[in-house]
């Protein structure tokens, strides 16, 4: 079974508490991405991680308040998160050749995105095809936001898609239940780090 991991906009404005759109506990859960992001590097499991990449007036911050603007401090994602061999689609598109040359060397796929919906970037559905995965294990911020656009969007795929509830933060214990019972009704699983290391 190929599995890859999609670590979903694990970036420091959403992290950490002087982050411009803070989640909060969100920090507590880094030492646990590391984990994920070591694992992931030691059994070479592809990883795909979401981030955003809004410039200073992106229409999004109509309806959020500006965050992780290009070149920004907070735009970074959290040292524990990256591994050295990285490979970046930006939202323009790439050709199939672009994406099959990068992707296989890389230990790392980053999709950019301006919008809460990492499907918006058009590289991100040809990568999949590529990847050819039968697994996703997905985690990150925030549980009712990017994390749920991307796991449901991936059961789409047809492949087992797990989220792991101990490597996600929400804004609200009932968005985020609501999210989790409709992951599950839909055929996504819930696992855990544990689960995963056992």
């Amino acid at each position: 079974m190929k599995t890859v991991f999609v670590d979903v906009d694990t970036q420091l404005d959403f992290l950490f508490p002087a982050g411009a759109l803070a989640v909060a506990g969100a920090a507590s859960m880094v030492n646990s991405l590391a984990e994920l992001t070591r694992m992931a590097a030691a059994k070479r499991i592809p990883l795909i991680s979401t981030m955003d990449a809004h410039s200073g007036n992106d229409p999004e911050f109509k309806v959020w308040k500006p965050h992780c603007v290009v070149g920004t401090v907070g735009q970074q994602k959290a040292a524990a998160t990256l591994l050295g061999r990285r490979f970046v689609l930006p939202t323009a598109a790439k050709t199939p050749d672009e994406i099959h040359t990068g992707a296989p060397g890389a230990e790392q796929i980053i999709i950019e995105k301006q919008t809460i919906d990492c499907f918006t970037n058009p590289n991100l559905r040809p990568l999949l095809d590529f990847l050819h995965a039968d697994r996703y294990v997905v985690y990150g911020v925030v549980t009712e936001v990017c994390v749920r656009c991307a796991a449901f969007g991936l059961l789409h795929s047809g492949a087992r898609v797990e989220l792991v509830s101990d490597a996600i933060k929400s804004l609200s214990e009932t968005g985020e239940r609501e999210v989790l019972q409709r992951f599950q009704a839909q055929g996504g699983v819930l696992t855990t780090i544990s689960a995963l290391t056992a």
